[in-house]
């Protein structure tokens, strides 16, 4: 999958995350970030931190590949 923007990236971490069956709570918790990141984050909200989107990314598994 190719991400584009924010949606697309917001959509990949919601599907990814409700394919493993776990709730935004339990990978707030495993990231160590609050509730309200992961909801902003699979709402695609555009000034959400690169620095807490890639721990997120990395705790489901998701890797980024440039090229």
């Amino acid at each position: 999958m190719q991400i584009e923007n924010t949606d697309d990236l917001a959509n990949l971490i919601k599907t990814t995350r409700k394919k493993l069956k776990i709730t935004q709570s339990e990978l707030a918790l495993v990231s160590n970030l609050g509730v309200r990141f992961i909801v902003d984050l699979e709402k695609g909200k555009k000034t959400a931190q690169i620095g807490k989107i890639l721990e997120v990314c990395n705790k489901l598994g998701l890797k980024i590949e440039i090229g």
